[in-house]
């Protein structure tokens, strides 16, 4: 663990006690500028959110910027993709933000942002996805999506394995469940080629994503969590997700909260109109709905009934798709941002949520968006939300006076088209006049 700061950066470290960040005024930020395009959105993104702080607390605040390093511009630097002091200093200074980072290709680590979760235990992946006015759309209605997702981030997929067709590996696991569970072994199709693959899936994984979405939409006054799951196909692994997220919203928020299971309990005891009025009175009264859906009518009616939506609590894989898809109703993934927080810790690391764009590299015209709403995120998190307010005042602004980068641009008639930095500076322009 690293324990001096650099004497080049003028800060103080963010604490975390008793479940509090205690955040001085002028906290070191760990950042990773990002691979591809990652410096050119880096650099506006930082600008922005510089500006927002001086300008909301008259420089009395300020971030304390500190480079940390990953990806394409670390192994130039040290042959390591993922550094062991770029880890401690996420854990040491509790916040870090970052730009795309490109996977390695060949042997080696799968993925650098998996690498990152999973060693820092990042167990929510947080997408919060909202419409601004004059941002293209492909839905009617996009003004409707306001949801945050609650994705779960080091089980699942991202602790599973696989094995190929011809390998002995998957040889020897296929003839071990032929040996022990011939029954499950009979529904494999075709088992000469099929390739094997295991997903796993906890009580305390489960328990503790759904813990932390309850928690958040209580603080942040909203109506309803939604747990996400393919429960009717795999019962004892998203069905599990459902059971367990059920269990531990009734036995730690009580009456706080109003399940749909307790719905469905009420209507076979009293029936429907009993359990409709015991549900309509403890909403009336304030209480948070705690629901569930199956993914894929998730996936449909995130679309045509967004209003019905609010948080959602899902599974790694299950989030993985449903972040891009809702993503996609407001404009894309270059204005969706993201956090992998651990809200037992307190360690949160803010992340633009599209690829490297390499093609793009240095070009100037790719969209800061993403990551500047992370960092939006980011301010929010740390408590500072007026700074955070102008973020989002200013984008609301700029984006619909419909001064928008290229790949915004491209969709309307009659926008401006700006670069990466003009871009920044439109957002600063518009703190500084309001």
């Amino acid at each position: 663990m690293m324990k001096s700061t650099p004497s080049t950066i003028s800060g103080h470290k963010i604490e975390f006690h008793n479940g509090i960040l205690v955040v001085p005024d002028d906290p070191i930020i760990p950042f990773i500028e990002g691979d591809g395009s990652g410096p050119d959105i880096w650099r506006a993104a930082q600008r922005v959110l510089d500006m927002a702080v001086a300008s909301a607390y008259q420089r009395k605040r300020h971030l304390a910027w500190l480079e940390v390093f990953a990806g394409q511009k670390s192994f130039t630097r040290s042959q390591s993709w993922l550094p062991e002091e770029t880890l401690q200093a996420f854990a040491e200074y509790h916040i870090g933000i970052k730009g795309p980072l490109m996977t390695p290709v060949g042997g080696g680590l799968r993925s650098l942002n998996v690498t990152m979760r999973k060693t820092l235990d990042l167990y929510v992946c947080q997408r919060p996805v909202r419409w601004f006015t004059g941002v293209p759309a492909p839905v009617r209605r996009p003004e409707l999506v306001n949801m945050v997702i609650f994705r779960e981030n080091t089980e699942d997929l991202y602790a599973g394995f696989e094995f190929a067709s011809d390998s002995p590996e998957n040889a020897r696991l296929l003839a071990l469940l032929q040996e022990h569970f011939p029954d499950e072994f009979k529904k494999i199709r075709f088992p000469a080629s099929s390739a094997i693959g295991i997903k796993p899936i906890s009580a305390e994984g489960s328990r503790r994503l759904v813990r932390a979405a309850i928690r958040w939409a209580l603080n942040n006054h909203r109506r309803r969590v939604t747990l996400v799951h393919k429960g009717n196909i795999m019962k004892f692994t998203e069905g599990a997700f459902r059971n367990w997220g059920y269990d531990l919203a009734e036995e730690e928020f009580g009456d706080q909260i109003y399940s749909w299971r307790k719905w469905e309990q009420t209507k076979t005891a009293k029936g429907e109109d009993a359990a409709n009025a015991e549900m309509t009175a403890a909403l009336q009264s304030g209480r948070l709905l705690v629901n569930e859906i199956i993914t894929d009518a998730a996936l449909e009616q995130t679309i045509t009934h967004a209003s019905n939506f609010d948080v959602l609590a899902t599974t790694n894989l299950n989030g993985d798709y449903l972040s891009d898809a809702l993503a996609a109703q407001v404009g894309g993934i270059g204005m969706a941002p993201g956090a992998n927080i651990n809200y037992e810790t307190g360690t949160a690391v803010f992340e633009a949520t599209h690829g490297t764009a390499p093609m793009l590299a240095g070009k100037d015209i790719v969209n800061p968006g993403s990551v500047i709403l992370s960092g939006e995120m980011m301010l929010r998190y740390l408590g500072w939300h007026e700074a955070a307010d102008r973020v989002i005042h200013s984008l609301e602004a700029v984006i619909g006076s419909k001064q928008l980068t290229q790949d915004l641009y491209s969709l309307v008639d009659d926008g401006v088209l700006m670069k990466t930095s003009e871009f920044g500076d439109a957002l600063i322009r518009e703190m500084q006049r309001s």
